[in-house]
């Protein structure tokens, strides 16, 4: 089998498998991406059978290159792994190479997080409907159910109206791997969707929650695109984007007392250690506090 074939094959059997269409994206571009460093000019590339360990690596340090992050490389690493797993399982090679491939140690970063004061003021000024939007309540909407649950932008997206126990005020959410789990939501989110639904122009027979002009569902990019909007010309901070308010919703219920195991139900981790993070960034500002407020931190 022909490279270009095998990926058209692997990229088939995840839409089968109802891979979300952020999956879908970032397997197609990366796995191209390595169609074509493979192949040489007016020639082709190899056939998966003949790849081995020294290809991929000589195809990472090209990525290395390239300075892309590592982060980058990781995931463009697990897509060729993914690739070769399918083939493997196909019986079109013998063994999957890029598992003797040692993935880069990404760096620990701590996600950045907005504090509860700047997590409101956005989230106020919203409301305040001052900047023109076509549809200001379902852009409210947004934001109070990204903060006030905690989804995931792909869980927002999914939403459908029989999802909601509105007299309850539980939600039914789809995580990743099709896992679903019931999520509360607060009263100012409550509000927020009940002035949306009084003005939600869907088309005939849409059931999702959030839709676009059109009247169809909202898709990823084009929630990411009003989460940047309001991000830049309302908070003037290009560096949040819709996982922000993820962290700030676990960050702000750990620091408010919420113990971890309950955080990680309303978050839908599947590992404790996940969830864990959290707890590094409310120490990182317990720090911060430390050494800007106490005497005798400062030297």
């Amino acid at each position: 089998m022909q490279l270009a074939e095998a990926i058209d094959r692997f990229l088939d059997e995840l839409r089968r498998q109802d891979a979300s269409e952020h999956t879908m994206r970032n397997y197609g571009t990366d796995l191209h991406e390595f169609l074509t460093y493979l192949t040489p000019p007016e020639g082709e590339p190899p056939d998966p059978p003949e790849f081995d360990a020294l290809l991929i690596r000589e195809w990472m340090a090209h990525l290395y290159d390239l300075n892309l992050t590592t982060v980058s490389i990781r995931r463009k690493l697990a897509a060729v792994r993914s690739l070769l797993k399918f083939l493997l399982r196909e019986g079109e090679v013998e063994k999957n190479v890029a598992k003797l491939v040692r993935t880069p140690k990404a760096p620990k970063l701590l996600p950045r997080v907005p504090t509860e004061e700047q997590t409101n003021a956005l989230l106020d000024g919203i409301a305040a409907g001052k900047m023109e939007r076509p549809f200001p309540k379902r852009d409210l909407a947004i934001f109070e159910m990204l903060y006030g649950c905690g989804l995931r932008i792909s869980e927002l997206c999914g939403l459908n109206m029989d999802d909601f126990d509105f007299s309850s005020r539980w939600v039914r959410v789809r995580g990743k791997g099709k896992k679903e789990r019931q999520t509360p939501y607060g009263g100012k989110a409550a509000v927020a969707l009940e002035q949306y639904f009084g003005e939600r122009q869907a088309a005939a027979g849409e059931n999702a929650v959030f839709v676009n002009c059109n009247g169809h569902r909202l898709t990823d990019r084009g929630a990411r695109g009003i989460v940047a909007f309001y991000a830049r010309f309302l908070a003037g901070d290009t560096s949040l984007h819709p996982h922000s308010f993820r962290h700030a919703f676990a960050t702000h219920l750990l620091s408010a007392g919420a113990d971890l195991r309950s955080i990680q139900e309303l978050l839908g981790h599947a590992r404790l250690s996940t969830t864990q993070k959290y707890t590094q960034v409310s120490l990182a500002d317990l720090m911060a506090v430390y050494d800007k407020a106490h005497p005798k931190a400062r030297k």
